[in-house]
C-alpha cells in the first residue's frame, strides 16, 4: 500500500468523540494512558519519558503511572487528581477517537460538562471496591442532561476484588437501578483494570466468566451514525464571503439536516425564500470525498478532488450560493420552508451555572446561541436539582457547578430546536457583560413542557444581637422577599386562589366586554379581583413601547410580571390584551406560572371583529396610518390548548362558562 492509498484510507475511517467520567482516583486518566500503550498509538520518546516520570512522579508503587500522559499540569502531578480537561488523539484500523479526559472532583464539575458537549460517548468508571457512589449518580445526571445517548459503565480495579463477578453484578444491578430515572437509551457495562490492561484492548483470561468486547473493541463497533440530525436543516450563517462581485457566498457550519443544489430554503427571520445554486468547498482538498469524513453518516457525494459537492451534511463547514440577491448577514439561519425551528425570545432550558461568583438574577448576561449573540436574562427560576438525589427545590440564585430549570428571556428574536432534537440549536451560553467569563451553559427544553410544582426547606437565622418581635424564620423570609403571610392562609382569608385570567382574541372580538363583565360578576361574589387591560397599562407602564414584535413583546412580559406578584398575593388578575403570538403567550405563562395561566380564547371571524371595531383601528391600518395591527398587516396565532373557547358571535353571558371553570378548578368557591 503506497502512502496516498494509506492517506485515503485513513481519512475515510468515521470519528468517535467519547469522554472519561467518575470520581477522584476512579482511575479515568490510566485508562487512557493504557489505552494508548496498549493499542501501541505512542513514540518511543513518549514511552521513554512516561518511564521517566514514573519513577520521578508516579502513584503507581512503581510501575508505569500511565495517568502521566493526561495529567501535565503541575498541580494535577502533584495532586494525583485530574483538574483541567485533557484531549488525546488516536486512531486503529477501524476509527479514529478523541477522548477528554475529564476531572473527577465535585469542585471542576463544570470542566466535566465542557469535554461532554460534543462527545458521543461517555465512558463511566466505577470503582470495583466502591460500587456506585454519589458522584457516579452525579456524572449520570450530567451525562444525561448533556443528552450523550452511548454510556459505557467501565468497572475498574476489579484486580483489587479478585476478579470476582459477584462484585462485578452487584455494581451492574445498583446502577440499574438508578439511571431508570435519567434518558440514557444505551448502557454497556465492562469489568476492566486499567492498571493491569485486563479488558482495555485484549480480552483478559483473569475473568473468564465475562463473554462481551474489551473496551477497545466496543469502541471501534459502537454505532453512533443514526445520533446526527440529517432532518431539520439548520445552516446558521457565519460569515458572508465577498471575495469580488461575481461571487457572495454564505459560510456555517452544517448544525444539522442535508443542504442540495437545488433546494428551496428560507431565510430566518426574514422568511424569504430562494434556492440554492451552489455548495462551495472551502479548501482545494475535497472534504466531502469520503462518505465517513464526519462519522456520522455513509453518503456519496460523488465528487472528484477539485469538483464541488451537490449535497453537503453536518458537521461540514461548506459555502453556499443562491439565486436571489437577499439581504443576510451572520445571525441568520437557512432553513427549509416546510421545517421551520422555533423563533422567539422565550424560552426554557435546564442550566449549569460554571461561574465561581454567584448568580444574580437581577443581571442582564449576553446570550450566545448558534452564531447569535443578544442580550438575555433569567426571568424566573423554576427549581434547583440536586445531582445527588434528583430532588428539586425552589432558589433564586445558583452557585458554581449547580443545576436548574430557568426561564430565558432574550432581546432579539433567537432560532433554536430544543436540545434533546438538535444539540447545536439547543444550547447555549451566558456570557458576563463586564467580566466576559463563561459563567453558565444551557440546554433548552421542549416547549410547553409541563409545569414542576417545588417545596422549600426552611431554615434559621440565629442572631442575639438584635432582638426582634420576628421569629427566626420570619426573618428568613424577608431576607429571602418572601411574604410573611402564608398562602394558605391568603386562601383562607380570600376564600380564592391566586390565578390570572389571560383572554385572547382579535381587536373587535369583544375582550373588554367580556373581562369588564367577569370582574363585576366576581366582585358581586366577593372575589378580590384586579382588571388590567392594553389600554390603562399603555397610558402609564408601557407608555414608551409601540407596536412592534419587540415591543409588543416587552409590553406584556411587564403586565405578566405583574400578574405573578398579584397572583402571589392570592389575588385574581383578569387580562385583556390581543397578545397575538404563541410564543409570547407562553412567555407570560411561564412567567406568571403554567399552573395559574388559564387562557380564554374569544373567537371571531375578520368580518365581525371589523363590524365591532370601536376605535376605527381597522379603518386606520387599511389607510396605513397604523401598522402591525394583528389580522391585517401581522398574523394572530389562534391558542394551541386554551382552557376555555368562546365564540364571539354567540348571544349570551360569556362570564358563565369562565365562573364555572373557575369553581371547577376551585380557584373561588
Amino acid at each position: 500500500m503506497d502512502i496516498k492509498e494509506y492517506l485515503d484510507q485513513d481519512q475515510k475511517k468515521d470519528l468517535l468523540r467519547l469522554l472519561t467520567a467518575g470520581s477522584v482516583d476512579d482511575g479515568k486518566s490510566t485508562l487512557i494512558g493504557r489505552l494508548l500503550f496498549d493499542s501501541k498509538k505512542l513514540y518511543e520518546d513518549q514511552l521513554s519519558a512516561l518511564e521517566r516520570d514514573s519513577k520521578r512522579e508516579g502513584h503507581a508503587g512503581g510501575e508505569i503511572d500511565y495517568a502521566l500522559l493526561l495529567d501535565g499540569l503541575k498541580a494535577e502531578r502533584e495532586q494525583g487528581i485530574t483538574i483541567d480537561v485533557a484531549y488525546r488523539y488516536f486512531s486503529t484500523a477501524r476509527r479514529k477517537f478523541i477522548i477528554a479526559d475529564t476531572p473527577g472532583h465535585e469542585q471542576y464539575t463544570r470542566n466535566m460538562i465542557t469535554g461532554g458537549s460534543t462527545a458521543n460517548l461517555a465512558i463511566l468508571l466505577v470503582d470495583a471496591r466502591k460500587g456506585v457512589i454519589t458522584q457516579t449518580r452525579r456524572h449520570s445526571f450530567l451525562v444525561s442532561l448533556l443528552g450523550i445517548k452511548h454510556v459505557v459503565v467501565a468497572v475498574n480495579k476489579m484486580d483489587l476484588v479478585d476478579f470476582r463477578q459477584e462484585a462485578f453484578d452487584t455494581i451492574c444491578e445498583d446502577y440499574h437501578r438508578f439511571v431508570t430515572q435519567l434518558d440514557i437509551p444505551d448502557i454497556h457495562f465492562i469489568p476492566l483494570s486499567a492498571l493491569k490492561g485486563d479488558n482495555v484492548v485484549d480480552i483478559s483470561g483473569r475473568m473468564p466468566w465475562y463473554h462481551g468486547k474489551s473496551l477497545l473493541e466496543f469502541l471501534e463497533s459502537v454505532h453512533i451514525t443514526s445520533d446526527r440530525n440529517f432532518e431539520d436543516l439548520r445552516y446558521p450563517v457565519q460569515y458572508v464571503i465577498r471575495p469580488d462581485l461575481q461571487y457572495r457566498g454564505f459560510a456555517a457550519r452544517i448544525a444539522s439536516g442535508i443542504i442540495r443544489k437545488g433546494d428551496e430554503v428560507m431565510v430566518l427571520p426574514s422568511r424569504k425564500t430562494t434556492t440554492v445554486t451552489g455548495i462551495t468547498q472551502p479548501t482545494p482538498k475535497p472534504l466531502f470525498a469520503s462518505p465517513e469524513y464526519s462519522g456520522e453518516a455513509n453518503l456519496d457525494l460523488g465528487v472528484s478532488d477539485g469538483a464541488d459537492p451537490d449535497y453537503a451534511f453536518p458537521p461540514q463547514s461548506v459555502s453556499v450560493t443562491l439565486a436571489d440577491e437577499i439581504d443576510i448577514s451572520r445571525g441568520d439561519m437557512l432553513v427549509h420552508p416546510n421545517n421551520l425551528p422555533h423563533s422567539g425570545r422565550y424560552f426554557e432550558a435546564m442550566f449549569v451555572w460554571m461561574d465561581e461568583v454567584p448568580m444574580d438574577q437581577n443581571t442582564h448576561f449576553y446570550i450566545k446561541q448558534t452564531t447569535n449573540t443578544t442580550k438575555a436574562r433569567i426571568d424566573a427560576i423554576r427549581y434547583k436539582v440536586d445531582v445527588n438525589t434528583l430532588e428539586k427545590s425552589e432558589t433564586d440564585h445558583f452557585k458554581l457547578n449547580e443545576i436548574g430549570r430557568v426561564v430565558v428571556t432574550t432581546v432579539k428574536p433567537l432560532f433554536f430546536d430544543s436540545y434533546k432534537k438538535n444539540r447545536n440549536t439547543g444550547s447555549f451560553v451566558l456570557i458576563d457583560p463586564v467580566t466576559h467569563n463563561t459563567v453558565a451553559v444551557g440546554m433548552i427544553l421542549d416547549t410547553g413542557a409541563s409545569n414542576i410544582k417545588f417545596q422549600i426547606s426552611n431554615f434559621e437565622i440565629k442572631d442575639p444581637t438584635h432582638p426582634s418581635l420576628l421569629t427566626n424564620h420570619d426573618q428568613t423570609r424577608i431576607l429571602n422577599s418572601e411574604s410573611l403571610i402564608q398562602t394558605k392562609d391568603r386562601t383562607k382569608r380570600y376564600k380564592q386562589q391566586g390565578a390570572t385570567i389571560w383572554i385572547t382574541g382579535l381587536h373587535g372580538s369583544g375582550k373588554n366586554e367580556v373581562a369588564y363583565g367577569l370582574e363585576k360578576r366576581l366582585f358581586d361574589m366577593g372575589a378580590t379581583i384586579v382588571l388590567l387591560d392594553g389600554k390603562s397599562m399603555r397610558s402609564g407602564l408601557s407608555r414608551e413601547l409601540d407596536f412592534s414584535p419587540a415591543d409588543r413583546a416587552e409590553h406584556l412580559r411587564r403586565v405578566a410580571h405583574i400578574c405573578k406578584l398579584l397572583n402571589d398575593q392570592g389575588i385574581i388578575t383578569i387580562c385583556s390584551f390581543v397578545s397575538p403570538d404563541e410564543d409570547i403567550r407562553l412567555q407570560v405563562s411561564g412567567i406568571i406560572r403554567p399552573d395559574r395561566f388559564h387562557l380564554v380564547y374569544l373567537k371571531a371571524t375578520p368580518d365581525f371583529a371589523r363590524g365591532n371595531d370601536k376605535y376605527g383601528l381597522y379603518a386606520l391600518a387599511g389607510e396605513g396610518k397604523i401598522e402591525n395591527l394583528p389580522g391585517v398587516d401581522s398574523e394572530y396565532e389562534e391558542p394551541v390548548n386554551p382552557a376555555i373557547i368562546l365564540e364571539a358571535e354567540a348571544i349570551g353571558d360569556k362570564t358563565v362558562k369562565i365562573i364555572d371553570f373557575l369553581k371547577k378548578k376551585k380557584i373561588i368557591g
